[in-house]
């Protein structure tokens, strides 16, 4: 199906969208934030930079549920696919706007809709992660125990707020509380710059199939 050319310019009244300028920016800031999110998450299974706690399964379970890796790092990398194939300077009001073009928008719509999700998977499931606090052996009982200590159902206060439980709850890992909080935040921080641009890949993809790329305009 052909886009009619009156389609693109009923909308030149409104301020020029260079949608393939906006991709070569959004598509690179997209793949570098999803491996920035599965580097952080990574590192989330390596407490104070020992391997040990992962074999013997003493992982916070958000971290082992690697939301970073596959919600806001593969998934998210794999938006700017769609866009790969914008490769021809295309002319918003030329006889180039074919079904092969739209095509290739529609799937970036799609692939940055699944980005969209993931990234608020990974947001979701950090913010659980850094609510709960994280798995670790603690010595409130006469026998030390491994347990989230900082949960909804243990904690007294809000551990987030009070420095002096980060060192003197957990026994092991060590500043394992520090370390979750960091790196649950910047899993926080990345998922939401993902879907900011996410769903400004989504609207440049909307613009896309209405208008071509606009380039040179």
């Amino acid at each position: 199906m052909l886009f009619p050319p009156l389609l693109c310019a009923g909308l030149t009244g409104l301020p020029t969208m260079c949608v393939g300028k906006c991709t070569r920016i959004l598509g690179p800031c997209l793949i570098a934030l999803g491996m920035l999110s599965i580097a952080a998450n990574v590192l989330l299974l390596f407490p104070s930079w020992t391997w040990s706690y992962l074999k013997e399964g003493h992982i916070t379970k958000q971290a082992m549920q690697v939301p970073g890796v596959w919600g806001g790092g593969i998934i998210v990398t794999l938006a700017p696919a769609g866009t790969s194939c914008w490769i021809k300077p295309w002319d918003c009001f030329g006889y180039f706007l074919s079904d092969f073009l739209c095509t290739c928008m529609f799937l970036s719509i799609v692939l940055s809709g699944l980005a969209l999700l993931g990234s608020s998977a990974c947001f979701i499931l950090s913010g659980v992660g850094l609510t709960n606090g994280p798995l670790c052996l603690y010595n409130q009982t006469e026998v030390p125990q491994w347990d989230y200590p900082f949960s909804l159902s243990l904690r007294a206060q809000n551990y987030l707020y009070d420095q002096s439980l980060w060192n003197s709850v957990c026994i092991e890992p060590r500043n394992v509380v520090a370390w979750n909080i960091y790196f649950f935040s910047v899993l926080l921080v990345i998922s939401v710059v993902e879907m900011v641009l996410a769903s400004l890949q989504i609207i440049n993809g909307f613009f896309g199939c209405l208008c071509g790329l606009c380039e040179g305009k």
